[in-house]
């Protein structure tokens, strides 16, 4: 394997001995359909649709998890979030949900482990510079919400340098009403975001060896909110007056937009000091889009269940600008698969129970293949917390509000996928060949097959020591 990783540096232009720089960039709550390249006729995205046409656009990739923290976990680790016993967002203290429901979802995990090995700490062996940048969202909320711990912080989890920044995300100026008006700016331009050129200012740093950046957008989490006024302008011009959701689709596609500018930013960068041909850049989000914004059709579900609209997410690949230039990818690949592809690249050791793949076959070759393999996700937890019994129970698909989610866990393996819910042990079974809008549960007509995919879960679970849902004594059912 070694061998055949130098060849591909070699054809792939890399300047520097010991792999390719390695930019990472991680968007938050960015949809699967949000992207112009994946389809999305209303919000623009040039930069990021350039990225696709120079590189690899994979349009069946999945998060790790349908939720933030552990979808972060897991990309860094390489494991599942079930193997890990992090599944839900950490929170400020440890307890459990305050919901009322037949189930209790396991206790809160506030942080990632440090005997956990992460990619910076694998990479950082050979004397690569790692850096962070954005939302950690991985310790226990230190002195304000999303405050990095001094104990599991970027620095302690391997990250050599890390700068804790919102940037121009609404998180730095919504706990001031007076912040959130219109921003003297002419028409094309764009807030400064400090996250971006403390990122942008380490890539074009003289580096004695590859690096690796990772560049965690806060972007496009809510609060859904613009402070440019032009550009809300064209979003509400563009969107027809009779769509129920109008302001907040402009005000959305006014953020996605301008995460789009700042990914073109960071790709300048790399343009200016001619590192673009030496660095491997992948684009991808943390889990699926948030319902009342995004929507995610045709996909079923969103950010916080296991439907296809909840894990599946944009993903693309660079490596120089020639190599597989606007290719498209169908094999099935997860953000699991990152921490093995990246220490492939830069030689490095990867845990041997990580539950990823190396993906360089994928990314350098056009007929390039991984071996098979099911995948699996794990989601013991009810959502939302504090408004669960008003919210819908069905969950549908770009209906523009948050539903009920209940624990449940998936596997797909090949065209099929099963999800399982733990309240009354049901199955629910789609292919998602013919169905990816997950429409008709074929369990029933199916039955060998959810028999084998429940057995499959079922079986990963227990090697995995995942944490289970258990019967909730506070629980009074309603006469």
């Amino acid at each position: 394997m070694r061998t055949l990783t130098l060849i591909l540096f070699l054809i792939a232009g890399s300047a520097h001995a010991g792999g390719p720089n390695i930019l990472f960039i991680l968007a938050d709550d960015l949809g699967w359909s949000d992207l112009s390249c994946y389809g999305n006729e209303i919000f623009e995205t040039p930069n990021i649709d350039k990225l696709a046409d120079t590189g690899t656009r994979f349009t069946q990739a999945y998060a790790a998890a349908p939720i933030c923290s552990a979808s972060r976990a897991g990309v860094l680790t390489g494991k599942t979030p079930a193997r890990l016993g992090f599944e839900f967002v950490t929170k400020d203290k440890s307890g459990y949900q305050p919901v009322m429901a037949p189930l209790r979802a396991p206790p809160f995990t506030l942080n990632l482990d440090l005997e956990e090995t992460t990619i910076p700490e694998s990479l950082a062996q050979s004397g690569r510079p790692t850096a962070f940048f954005g939302k950690w969202h991985l310790n226990q909320h230190y002195q304000r919400y999303l405050g990095w711990s001094p104990t599991h912080g970027p620095k302690s989890q391997g990250f050599e340098f890390a700068e804790e920044d919102f940037g121009s995300h609404p998180y730095a100026y919504w706990n001031n009403r007076a912040e959130r008006g219109w921003l003297d700016l002419a028409q094309g331009e764009f807030p400064i975001d400090a996250l971006t050129k403390r990122a942008a200012d380490f890539l074009k740093k003289p580096h004695k060896r590859p690096f690796f950046c990772m560049v965690s957008h806060f972007y496009v989490h809510d609060p859904v909110h613009t402070r440019i006024q032009w550009l809300q302008e064209h979003y509400l011009n563009k969107i027809p007056e009779s769509h129920p959701r109008r302001e907040t689709l402009a005000s959305y596609g006014a953020m996605i937009t301008s995460l789009d500018h700042y990914v073109g930013q960071l790709l300048d960068a790399l343009d200016e000091v001619g590192l673009t041909e030496s660095t491997l850049v992948v684009f991808t989000s943390d889990n699926g889009g948030h319902p009342n914004y995004a929507g995610n059709a045709p996909l079923r579900g969103s950010k916080w269940n296991l439907y296809e609209g909840g894990i599946r997410v944009p993903f693309i690949t660079r490596f120089g600008k020639g190599l597989n230039k606007g290719r498209t990818c169908e094999t099935p690949v997860t953000s699991l698969d990152l921490f093995p592809t990246f220490a492939a690249y830069a030689e490095s050791d990867a845990d041997s129970a990580m539950d990823g793949t190396s993906l360089i076959p994928l990314i350098h070759e056009q007929s390039g293949t991984i071996p098979a393999r099911p995948l699996f996700w794990h989601f013991p937890y009810y959502h939302p917390e504090k408004s669960f019994d008003e919210s819908p129970r069905a969950i549908g698909s770009d209906d523009g509000f948050t539903s009920q989610t209940r624990p449940h866990s998936a596997v797909r393996e090949g065209d099929w996928k099963l999800i399982h819910f733990y309240e009354d042990d049901r199955v629910e079974l789609y292919n998602l060949a013919t169905d990816p809008g997950e429409q008709s549960d074929r369990s029933q007509a199916n039955p060998k097959v959810a028999q084998k995919l429940q057995k499959l879960l079922l079986r990963y679970l227990k090697d995995s020591n995942a944490r289970l849902p258990i019967p909730n004594p506070t629980f009074a059912p309603p006469q």
